[in-house]
Formats: C-alpha cells, structure tokens, sequence
C-alpha cells in the first residue's frame, strides 16, 4: 500500500527505501515500546491478554507489504530481546525469541501479501490480519508442539496464552484495519494533491 503511495508521487526508488527504511524502524520501535509499557500498567499477563508486540507488525505488513513486513517481523522481537536483555529483563525470554520470530514473520508475510489488495480497497485489511492473526497464532501452536521436547514451554500452555490473548487478538482486528483505511485515504489524499 505504501508502494503504491511513493509510486502516485513519483518518489524515485532511492527515497522509497529511505521512506521504507524510516517507518520499518519506527515500527519496530514501537513494537519495543508498546510492550514495556502494557507490562508496565498491567504485568506481564497484560502482554499475553492484548498482544501488544502485534500491532506494530500487522501494520507493517498491511502498509509496507511482505518484504519490509517480514523486516519488521523479524526485527521486532529480536530488537526487544537485545535491548531488555541489556536491561536485566529479556523480553521475549531467549526460549521463546525464535518462536516469535517465526510467529510475527508469519504475521508479516500474511498481513503483506494482501498489501496491493489494501491499495486497492482498505477493507481488505480486515481480511489480512485475521488471516496473519489465525495462521500466525497456528504457526506458534505447530512449532510448540514439534519442539515440545526441546523447550520448558507445552502445547497446553502455548493454547491456553492464545486463548487469553482472544480479547487483544479482537482489538486488533478492529484496531489495526481502521488505522490502516484511514492511513490509506491520508495518503491517497496526499498524492492527490501533489
């Protein structure tokens, strides 16, 4: 969707990626932000509840599409991890980092590819995070169960967490369409009037 954007303005492809560059990092800034502070106000049982850490990757996916999505994916828990850890709390814990990798690249990767849809129509958002949201979540429960050895963490207890994070799966699923829909007409408005 945002391509699409830099394309209507004729934004030469060195400053598209300075663009995309700009708003990945914001991105995955916020995706460390936003959970110390849910963790904060409400303890860690907050973060599991409203799943913080995904709203800035679905946003990414649905604005940036599945590169710079994936980007943001895979940078969002490993940049959490570096720099909590470097505060005395990890956040993922190191366990679990690789599993929500590989969850928030599913979320990306879902969310971005429905991206040029998005340009086209905003309510195609709906459509791409509920799908990020369901194959994502999936993928975290399929890694638990395979590596179920391997790790402290168990199947029962990796649905359970989704279960209790169903409230901010909804929101999000609201919350993240409508930002996208109104960041669409922003900036189709703005191409507009170049």
């Amino acid at each position: 969707m945002f391509e699409n954007a830099l394309t209507l303005r004729n934004v030469s492809a060195k400053r598209k990626i300075a663009y995309k560059t700009l708003v990945s990092a914001g991105l995955i800034i916020l995706a460390v932000v936003l959970p110390q502070i849910v963790h904060l106000a409400l303890g860690q049982p907050g973060g599991v509840k409203w799943l913080p850490m995904y709203l800035p990757v679905l946003i990414g996916g649905c604005l940036l599409g599945v590169k710079w999505g994936l980007a943001v994916g895979l940078l969002s828990p490993l940049a959490s991890f570096t720099i909590t850890s470097a505060m005395g709390s990890p956040m993922p814990v190191a366990e679990r980092l690789p599993f929500m990798m590989v969850e928030l690249a599913v979320f990306a990767l879902v969310s971005g590819a429905f991206s040029g849809k998005i340009a086209e129509n905003g309510a195609w958002a709906f459509l791409a995070v509920i799908s990020a949201q369901l194959i994502g979540r999936a993928s975290f429960l399929l890694m638990a169960v395979i590596f179920q050895n391997l790790v402290s963490f168990t199947p029962a207890m990796i649905w359970s967490q989704i279960c209790t994070g169903l409230v901010g799966a909804l929101v999000q699923a609201i919350l993240v369409p409508v930002i996208i829909i109104l960041l669409r007409k922003l900036l189709l408005k703005e191409s507009k009037n170049d």
